[in-house]
């Protein structure tokens, strides 16, 4: 029996530190679960049907930040992160490339703590290469070559992020460059950290996330500016981290934590500093 194409990205995850996956489930299960005061929306649904503002102002109220440009990066953490992080880690540790579409992935909304769940992507299917062996598997999209498989993923991240982010840019006033540049920027971090803690090569994960970038671009996505390659402690197998392209604006609803250690805004100075840290106290790395 040919293995489900995602079993193999499982399996790798589990040998990280930090792997937020979503939930993959199918259509059937999800919805045969008792609701216990959790509403599930699709990206299509959320968007259609005017719920993206009013769940935004929810859990901004509810949990901050006050300010609009935090909350709005915030609202994509919350939200985009665990399928950000799927899309790019099996793609670089797997070689398979996950197909989002705005009707299959999920975004649970608890409404008694007033927050998301972990989302959940359902019936979700694969682009691999024509030597993989997953390649007979009925949730398999057959690509012609890495170009084709990364234009094919990179088309649905795009079709399925775009009704979220057009929304969310209306109703928080957050600049769409600053809203793709944070998916962008996370892209490129979720394949540089698994390479890091796995000790593979750290330019050849950034290749691939560059490329991966570009297909988004391609796409439709604008951004200012892309993130960029950090050395810091050569030699090292860790000793390599990166830029932000884009900020992220956590500090003006946390004056007093400052600038990320990835900010463009930081110095690089300063942050050498804190990165030799990590290395000092693995436990201080992320």
């Amino acid at each position: 029996m040919t293995p489900d194409p995602l079993d193999a990205l499982h399996g790798v995850c589990a040998r990280l530190k930090f792997a937020p996956l979503p939930e993959i489930t199918g259509f059937d299960q999800l919805h045969a679960r008792p609701l216990d005061g959790i509403q599930q929306h699709s990206v299509a649904s959320m968007t259609d049907h005017g719920w993206l503002p009013i769940l935004f102002d929810k859990l901004q109220t509810e949990h901050g930040p006050g300010h609009r440009l935090p909350a709005a990066t915030n609202f994509l953490r919350v939200t985009l992160r665990e399928p950000v992080f799927m899309v790019a880690a099996s793609l670089y540790l797997t070689g398979r490339g996950p197909l989002l579409t705005p009707d299959t992935l999920h975004l649970p909304w608890d409404t008694a703590r007033s927050k998301f769940g972990t989302p959940a992507v359902v019936n979700v299917r694969s682009v691999v290469l024509a030597d993989d062996p997953a390649a007979e598997h009925p949730d398999t999209v057959v690509a012609r070559d890495e170009d084709e498989q990364l234009r094919l993923v990179a088309e649905g991240l795009f079709a399925t992020f775009e009704p979220l982010i057009d929304t969310l840019h209306a109703h928080s006033r957050a600049g769409k460059r600053t809203l793709w540049g944070w998916v962008l920027d996370t892209l490129h971090f979720y394949m540089l950290n698994p390479a890091r803690y796995l000790g593979q090569d750290a330019e050849q994960a950034w290749e691939l996330a560059t490329r991966l970038g570009d297909s988004v671009v391609a796409a439709g996505a604008v951004t200012r500016k892309r993130p960029r390659l950090f050395p810091f402690a050569p030699g090292h197998p860790r000793g390599t981290w990166a830029v932000r392209g884009t900020c992220c604006f956590d500090y003006k609803g946390d004056p007093e934590h400052g600038f990320c250690t990835t900010c463009p805004l930081k110095c690089d100075s300063e942050r050498k500093e804190a990165l030799s840290e990590w290395l000092r106290d693995p436990a201080l790395a992320p």
